[in-house]
């Protein structure tokens, strides 16, 4: 009877070791590979935020999946590594296809002439004040208190992960996200251009940028490992470099509104600029097309669109789209504990600094910035049609925003 109950267990064992041997080969195969780039990890504080290492877990399931992912590398340290070579950077100008990269330009000036920014203290104080403000009892937001395995799976879609460098992006639209994802394309080799794969991130079409099948995210994790993905994401989490980029949420907001509702943009017509037209400026029998419609004078307002962020009923229809979704509930800050932050108001110097961390800036460089970018000293002549009831209420709707990523409060747009 013991043999035979020991023969079942020794079954159950293999069978199960066998099963985690298929995942992890499915991961080497499917995304590359598992490259657990540690080199800017470091010793959270004891007043940190709450981090993978604090979460409530299994953590005997946590260790042995690490043992035996790590183990793994040793089969990929044999793989060649055409990355590591210095890139060759294609053209000087990008192929510019997109209406909207069209409109803008690039800037392609080579801004030596900006002072150097301090940035090790830069990012200790911008981290510390997410972490002061995410532990302030006080301060409170929506999705505050919910823990890692609170979230959704279908709001993770947001966090690109690279194996090859051990890099998870968390992007954040309107703010330099294309180009982001360009770098991380290069960075994972997740997409070819006849059979090699891409070396200039200027040289990937901006519809392969935005195709969600392009990239490994986190949501996809469920599909692909089952009841391991969280054990998976939080081993990732623990291991890798994460970082974002965030903007001035009302200078986002305009940008998101001079992209979407300025230029011809059929989707964004047909989904967004119709209802607004007709909810909040009373037209009816409106033309289908957006070409149509422009060639008629009939564009949604600033005014439409601030009253749509505002409505309660936009949300309840469905959740804010990206392009103007809270930062704090695409990417998590409090529940994730980002290893940089860098800001689009000091794009060229942050992404400098983190291609410098990551050790891949040998590899490429960042893209140019937008010659046109939306400025900041534009919000008071967005703003001033705006009455201040609702300038007000905007705050409160993306204060968390503000005040988790350190911008001062416009006190200037909020006061008579």
């Amino acid at each position: 009877m013991t043999k035979a109950r020991l023969l079942r267990l020794s079954v159950v064992l293999v069978s199960i070791f066998m099963i985690l041997l298929i995942i992890v080969y499915w991961d080497n195969v499917g995304t590359a590979h598992f490259y657990l780039h540690t080199s800017f990890s470091r010793p959270r504080s004891p007043g940190a935020i709450a981090t993978g290492e604090d979460w409530e877990t299994s953590p005997d399931v946590d260790e042995f999946l690490a043992k035996l992912l790590s183990s793994s590398l040793k089969q990929n340290s044999s793989i060649p590594r055409k990355t590591e070579q210095l890139l060759v950077q294609g053209s000087n100008k990008p192929v510019v296809s997109n209406l909207e990269e069209n409109v803008r330009g690039y800037d392609w000036s080579t801004h030596k002439d900006r002072n150097s920014l301090d940035q090790e203290k830069l990012q200790v104080e911008r981290q510390r004040t997410l972490r002061e403000f995410c532990a302030n009892s006080s301060f409170t937001f929506p999705t505050k208190e919910r823990s890692f395995d609170d979230i959704p799976n279908y709001e993770l879609n947001h966090l690109i992960v690279d194996d090859r460098h051990g890099v998870i992006y968390c992007y954040v639209p309107k703010v330099a996200c294309t180009n982001w994802k360009r770098v991380m394309i290069v960075l994972s080799e997740s997409l070819l251009d006849q059979g090699v794969p891409y070396r200039n991130p200027l040289d990937i079409p901006r519809e392969h940028v935005h195709n969600t099948s392009t990239h490994l995210t986190f949501n996809k994790f469920w599909r692909r490992y089952g009841k391991f993905s969280r054990h998976l994401m939080k081993i990732k989490l623990k291991k890798y470099t994460k970082f974002l980029f965030v903007r001035d949420p009302f200078v986002r907001l305009i940008s998101a509104f001079r992209s979407k509702f300025e230029l011809e943009n059929e989707d964004f017509y047909r989904r967004f600029a119709i209802p607004m037209l007709k909810l909040y400026s009373n037209h009816t029998n409106l033309p289908t097309s957006v070409s149509e419609a422009f060639g008629a004078g009939l564009k949604v307002s600033f005014s439409d669109f601030i009253q749509y962020l505002l409505d309660p009923r936009t949300e309840k229809m469905a959740p804010f789209n990206e392009h103007w979704r809270q930062v704090y509930r695409l990417c998590h800050p409090c529940q994730i504990d980002y290893d940089f932050i860098g800001k689009l108001e000091t794009l060229d110097e942050d992404a400098a600094y983190l291609l410098q961390l990551l050790k891949v800036d040998r590899l490429l460089r960042f893209p140019p910035s937008y010659r046109n970018r939306t400025a900041s000293s534009w919000e008071d002549n967005w703003f001033a049609k705006i009455p201040l009831a609702w300038r007000q209420q905007l705050y409160k709707l993306y204060e968390a925003d503000f005040v988790l990523f350190g911008y001062p409060k416009p006190e200037n747009l909020l006061k008579d």
